[in-house]
């Protein structure tokens, strides 16, 4: 049993019904945002990743001297 193109769309039908355009619009905005704030994270922690490491290197470095 696989689900066919009707069955799909009155699903969306009904959702659409239940909810209303304007909840799923918003509901699909508020993902997009999180979507963007955990790309944005991920971006955040590799930058410090980088930076922590110069740190300590140049801590060892200058230890040395």
């Amino acid at each position: 049993m696989s689900i066919g193109f009707w069955q799909i769309a009155i699903v969306v039908i009904l959702v659409v019904l239940l909810f209303g355009r304007g909840k799923i619009s918003s509901l699909m905005g508020d993902v997009a945002k999180g979507i963007k704030s955990f790309k944005k994270g991920m971006a955040n922690d590799s930058i410090d990743e980088n930076e922590s490491k110069n740190i300590s290197e140049n801590k060892q470095d200058s230890n040395k001297e």
